[in-house]
């Protein structure tokens, strides 16, 4: 079973304009959509499409809450969300224009009782399980709480998979998640560089592996991605083409591809290559990847 965690899930409304976003007016949409989803939930949903038993867990509050659970069990996923006191689930608000903008919440204030109820889900993890951890946590949270997570659950011979930055990623890298997923603007943030050729990637991803992490998954939006796996080997794989959509959600679901193809198979470079498609093929579309997109984007790679 994979087990996802989304502290500060979110109902995306995502408006589209004709032309550019207009200041000190009225902008009329032309069409428009509600996503439900926060990183660990896109993951989910993912790995659901490919086939994929999956639970996501997290928290929501008020009645956007109420109606994110909704929406999800309506798509058939399956969750095992805290419900929470104070605040609301948050609407961010997606704007695809000329140039892309974006609005988002705040989120429900997570308090240590909900802390606690999170902690007893955590105990249905079971050895040779996997665990991700993706996203940002609210204000209320302190920056290790992944951290804390991850020495909860040590020697349970659970794998943990780690989608975030900053602080959330720094801590982690000690206790040697299976995979960490940076793109590339994030590593040289981390490192104080920009980087611009692979091998300057490369270095940069030895560097997080000498940290800790196992496997470095680096996305390079259309340049593809750059795989430095757990024996030291590096994998790189292009983009297919298409016609970009939609970035929301393509890291999630590079991340829900690659595990799916590695639980799948233990080798990474069809890991590599079925997160590229999946990432690529929500990258083509409005939303989350469908499974005939995915499969289409797999045989042309």
């Amino acid at each position: 079973m994979i087990y996802t965690v989304t502290f500060n899930p979110a109902i995306d409304y995502v408006v589209h304009l004709n032309g550019g976003l207009k200041t000190n007016d009225i902008n009329r949409n032309v069409a428009e959509e509600y996503q439900f989803g926060g990183k660990g939930i896109n993951v989910s949903n993912v790995l659901c499409t490919l086939g994929f038993d999956t639970i996501a867990l997290g928290f929501v509050a008020g009645f956007t809450g109420d109606g994110l659970e909704k929406g999800l069990q309506e798509m058939g996923l399956k969750t095992d969300l805290i419900h929470v006191a104070g605040g609301m689930t948050r609407i961010n608000v997606k704007i695809k224009a000329e140039e892309e903008a974006e609005i988002n919440g705040i989120g429900p204030n997570i308090t240590c009782d909900d802390m606690a109820e999170l902690y007893a889900k955590l105990d249905a993890i079971a050895e040779g399980d996997m665990l991700v951890l993706s996203g940002s946590v609210p204000s209320c949270l302190p920056s290790d709480t992944y951290e804390k997570i991850m020495v909860y659950l040590h020697g349970k011979g659970i794998q943990v998979a780690v989608d975030t930055t900053k602080d959330l990623l720094v801590h982690v890298l000690k206790h040697h998640p299976f995979m960490i997923k940076p793109n590339h603007h994030e590593l040289g943030e981390f490192f104080g560089r920009v980087l611009e050729t692979d091998g300057e990637i490369i270095v940069c991803a030895k560097k997080m592996q000498e940290m800790g992490a196992r496997n470095i998954l680096v996305s390079m939006a259309g340049d593809g991605a750059l795989l430095l796996d757990e024996t030291g080997e590096c994998h790189r794989i292009g983009c297919p083409k298409g016609t970009v959509q939609n970035s929301v959600g393509a890291g999630d679901s590079m991340v829900a591809g690659f595990l799916a193809g590695y639980i799948k198979t233990g080798d990474y470079d069809y890991a590599l290559k079925l997160g590229t498609a999946a990432g690529s093929a929500t990258a083509f579309s409005i939303g989350l990847a469908a499974k005939e997109e995915i499969d289409y984007l797999m045989a042309a790679l």
